[in-house]
């Protein structure tokens, strides 16, 4: 027959879903420890539970070796032999410790043993039971408050209701029964600690299980689902059988299902939508109730979607806050743009009229000679306004424009825009403006035919240059084969130099002195 003791054990582990072994084990070890802080030993100590009897026996062990090197814990094979005399060297001899004298300290140090012992189990116990249950719906009662958390009980154990998993709609008292899945189980230094929810789109799917038996066997699946709890849901069905209407059995007859799970989510709105493997058409209907006139992918690499309705639904595609077209993109799984007929064709007219707007010629750029304009529109560059977009390593890469010719470019087009300014800003109402705005003019002419003669000298000494690079490395090429033809070339190559910087100073004195006298 059992002991007391050994009963009282089965009755702890019942209440508790513990194995017996794991309180018999926290027993031993709480009688060990016992034993150790009243007899001050590091002896090797060991207890042994009888269920019979219901005694915990204490007993040191020494292990025997031919050589103690350890006397507390070893003992030598002569004296083993004294107390059992079939012993061998490896084996081990015990000794009984009583267990009568350990007095009343020593019994409250078991006791605090054996209690962590059982609530380390128990939180073992709990969590293995439950994160294996995540997204499980289970039935639970609001306890206790805890500032804006809520304590709910799950009959074995408590969860926590945190104020993130809260719908908006709801207010919770003491009592109260809810419905709530299982968030998360954690492991925390005071136990496991399980989290639910009532903001889970997982609630509203398992919810669904529950009430429509089409989806419960597996006729009808749930596809997607998205939701901002307290507001509004968008759930996707499909049916596996064609004979079955996946919306209208969610719906159910007069709207008896839905609504039951309306009542549940506190008048949370839910929208039912087709499920479609195709992503413009799944995309129709997931904006629902706003009427979608057509749907085209941009970027299908960043799943991106353009959906155009007419101007009356635009509001209605959207939603309050964009709550509609978020949870549609949620339900889809691409980025929606939403745009109205209106938007759409005033954004066609402004790309149709920036390429067809004709662009101001390079020709009235002032101090750019024609042979670079002619490289230019070469490379494709053909107005004023797309030269000014371009980089100067943009330029620099166009075939005979070198870098002092991009810095000059770059003025001529800063001019060029400086002038705009000011004939924009300067409005010259006398007749004496007028004048001397033509006065102005006459001299801007003349300015301007004075600096595309520079531009024409700058050409003549930018290509008198590159010629003389490339004879420089047609030298350095040859000069091993023929030194007397290079220093001949360089010599031509000089004289071609200094003639077109003479050339180059008296053009420059040249304009100067009819600068002067006009």
């Amino acid at each position: 027959m059992a002991s007391q003791l050994y009963q009282q054990i089965e009755l702890i582990s019942r209440e508790k879903h513990i194995e017996p072994e794991i309180i018999i084990a926290a027993i031993e070890d709480a009688m060990v420890v016992a034993a150790r802080k009243y007899y001050r030993t590091e002896e090797d100590l060991r207890s042994k539970f009888n269920p019979t009897t219901g005694q915990v026996d204490v007993f040191s062990v020494h292990t025997v070796v031919d050589e103690v090197a350890d006397p507390v814990r070893e003992i030598s094979l002569n004296d083993a032999r004294k107390r059992q005399p079939d012993v061998e060297v490896g084996g081990e001899v015990t000794e009984s410790k009583p267990t009568d004298v350990l007095g009343r300290i020593a019994a409250q140090t078991a006791k605090q043993v054996i209690l962590q012992k059982v609530r380390e189990a128990e939180r073992d116990t709990i969590y293995n039971e439950f994160h294996t249950r995540v997204g499980e719906l289970i039935n639970s009662v609001v306890k206790r408050m805890e500032g804006p958390d809520i304590i709910v009980d799950m009959g074995r154990t408590e969860a926590r209701l945190p104020k993130r998993e809260q719908s908006r709609l709801e207010a919770y008292n003491v009592g109260d029964r809810l419905r709530v899945t299982i968030r998360a189980v954690e492991r925390a230094a005071k136990g496991p600690q399980v989290v639910v929810s009532r903001a889970d789109p997982a609630l509203v799917q398992r919810l669904f299980e529950m009430e429509v038996p089409e989806i419960y066997d597996g006729t009808v699946q749930i596809r997607a689902v998205a939701r901002e709890a307290g507001e509004r849901t968008k759930i996707a069905v499909e049916s596996r059988d064609k004979d079955v209407d996946p919306v209208g059995a969610c719906v159910g007859m007069k709207g008896m299902r839905v609504q039951s799970i309306i009542r549940e989510l506190r008048g949370e709105k839910i929208d039912i939508i087709p499920f479609n493997d195709e992503t413009v058409a799944f995309a129709q209907k997931a904006l629902s109730p706003a009427k979608v006139t057509r749907v085209q992918i941009v970027d299908p690499e960043e799943k991106r979607l353009e959906v155009i309705v007419e101007d009356t639904q635009l509001s209605l595609a959207i939603g309050k806050k964009g709550q509609n077209v978020r949870l549609a993109s949620k339900l889809i799984g691409w980025n929606i743009d939403i745009k109205s007929e209106e938007e759409k064709r005033r954004e066609i007219e402004a790309q149709m009229a920036a390429l067809t707007a004709p662009g101001t010629a390079l020709t009235q750029l002032a101090g750019v000679g024609p042979k670079t304009i002619e490289k230019l529109e070469a490379a494709g560059v053909t107005s004023i306004e797309k030269l000014a977009d371009m980089t100067p390593e943009q330029l620099v890469e166009i075939p005979g424009i070198g870098e002092k010719m991009v810095e000059k470019i770059h003025q001529s087009v800063a001019a060029y825009f400086e002038a705009l300014e000011t004939a924009a800003t300067a409005a010259p109402d006398a007749p004496e403006a007028a004048v001397a705005a033509e006065g102005e003019g006459v001299a801007t002419e003349e300015t301007a035919a004075a600096g595309e003669e520079a531009a024409l000298v700058d050409e003549a000494t930018e290509e008198a240059t590159e010629e003389v690079a490339a004879a420089e490395g047609e030298a350095a090429a040859d000069a091993e084969a023929a030194p007397a033809d290079v220093a001949a070339e360089a010599e031509a190559v000089d004289e071609a130099t200094e003639e077109a910087t003479e050339e180059v100073r008296e053009e420059e004195i040249g304009t100067s002195e009819e600068g002067a006298e006009q």
